[in-house]
């Protein structure tokens, strides 16, 4: 690919802006200024980091136990700050304030490390953001149906059952996410991440609160050392459930992926990597604080027993409306996470047509839509088939493979140790010409070859948790 190939070519009024440094309208590239700040950064990525895998930790604590439970998920929670550091002084290449701005995440390793590793990090990124929007599809439509079968259940006064299909909530979550995709780029969604941000923050709450009171009614923590009981699982079984909770664990740190889309909206002076390791530090000490309250006292009130999903555990029982608002604020995050994560996979095909078709009409034409009340909106022909077809495309799939808690694991495994570690490891050693078999250099290598081993072993727990799930599976006859 050439050098022109690196280049971001969406807006094509670009090229013919003068790039003036100290220019009050746009920055040293020519792009228009960035406005972000540490709290729109950090809305961003508690938007990515405090997904639908916060409801799966007691899950995962149950099966590790009240010693390796929380102390994978510091261990986790430190490897992501770490690498995140690293990967922050890779937005721009050479010098931390003047050197060549890195757009995206495959930028950065094509400036820094090129040759082969470039596509390897293209097709693992991109597969785990598809992923991980099918992950966020199906853990919609179960929120959903969770409202829908607590509404069925009171009404009836528990005596229907209340199955259902997840099929028409998913359906109903992709047409919601077409229309939402329409909107251009990374910084004119901070609004929908500030919304996201403030409803996980609501529904970890309720499942926090919920947990404490079911804790408070039955004056026992439940749980032990070692996590759930051989008796209540094979001794097969509670190792393979183990790895799978690494995977999970792993899962709900995954927004390396994303962090240099982030930085790419910050604002300077100060220099971008600044404001994203303040960025980084706030919400990860934020969203572990979270995730050990409702992991640790959703394990406390379950034990053993401890629900894949934690709302799920409490059943439809009063407060059923409480339930219901918890269940309807996972469904607004999950639609603003969708957003965040997928804009990067909307931006890389785009560009990629803009620069293989330069004079389609198709591709770069823009037609102003006026918006009664608000700025007229401009849409894109091409922009408007291929997102709604890539919706379609997750939501297809995720009718096909609805199983949550694999899925979940399975995402977190695959992607935590390329794109969370081992990338960010070695563009940060070519970077600063770290020397080999030096301390740091091996200090590095140590902890990327550590969590590689991890990143093995959960992707094989969860690996199994979907063969298990397949054998009582029907192609779009789901119901619970």
């Amino acid at each position: 690919m050439s050098e022109n190939n690196n280049q971001q070519v969406f807006d094509i009024s670009i090229d013919v802006v003068p790039k003036i440094n100290g220019s009050k309208c746009f920055d040293d590239d020519g792009r228009l200024k960035r406005t972000g700040s540490v709290w729109t950064a950090s809305a961003h990525i508690i938007t990515a980091v405090i997904g639908s895998g916060v409801l799966s930790l007691a899950w995962a604590i149950a099966q590790l136990g009240w010693i390796a439970g929380p102390s994978v998920m510091f261990l986790f929670s430190f490897v992501s700050y770490y690498t995140s550091c690293l990967l922050s002084d890779c937005y721009r290449s050479g010098d931390p304030l003047t050197g060549k701005r890195n757009y995206t995440y495959i930028d950065a390793v094509r400036s820094i490390l090129g040759g082969a590793r470039v596509k390897a990090c293209g097709l693992i990124q991109y597969l785990n953001l598809f992923g991980i929007a099918i992950g966020y599809t199906i853990a919609a439509s179960v929120s959903m149906m969770a409202i829908k079968r607590s509404n069925c259940f009171h009404e009836s006064g528990g005596k229907k059952p209340c199955h259902m299909s997840s099929n028409p909530y998913m359906i109903l979550f992709g047409v919601t996410e077409v229309l939402l995709s329409q909107i251009p780029d990374f910084d004119q969604i901070w609004w929908l991440s500030i919304v996201a941000a403030v409803m996980s923050f609501t529904y970890s709450s309720i499942g926090l609160a919920l947990g404490i009171v079911k804790v408070a009614t039955t004056g026992t923590f439940r749980g032990s050392l070692t996590g759930i009981s051989i008796g209540t699982v094979t001794e097969t079984q509670k190792i393979w459930r183990s790895f799978q909770a690494l995977g999970d664990i792993a899962f709900a740190y995954s927004y390396s992926v994303i962090l240099i889309e982030i930085q790419d909206t910050i604002k300077a002076p100060p220099s971008e990597a600044k404001t994203m390791k303040k960025a980084t530090v706030l919400s990860i000490a934020v969203t572990t604080t979270f995730y050990m309250l409702c992991g640790c006292m959703g394990y406390a009130a379950f034990g053993d027993f401890a629900p894949g999903n934690l709302l799920t555990g409490f059943g439809f029982y009063n407060p059923f409306w409480l339930l219901d608002i918890a269940n309807a604020a996972i469904v607004v995050h999950l639609v603003g996470a969708y957003q965040v994560f997928c804009q990067p996979i909307f931006a890389f095909v785009e560009k990629w047509a803009a620069q293989r078709w330069p004079e389609s009409k198709l591709i770069t034409k823009e037609f102003q839509v006026p918006v009664p009340g608000l700025p007229s909106f401009k849409l894109n022909l091409f922009r408007l088939v291929w997102r709604t077809k890539f919706v379609m495309l997750t939501t297809i799939i995720s009718m096909l493979l609805p199983f949550f808690n694999d899925v979940v694991g399975l995402l977190g495994a695959l992607g935590f140790w390329p794109l969370t570690v081992y990338f960010p490891v070695e563009m940060y050693i070519a970077q600063k010409q770290i020397p080999k078999w030096s301390t740091r250099w091996i200090c590095l290598q140590m902890l990327s070859i550590a969590c590689l081993v991890i990143s093995l072993v959960a992707a094989a727990g969860s690996i199994a948790g979907v063969m298990l799930d397949l054998k009582v599976y029907r192609p779009f006859k789901t119901s619970y």
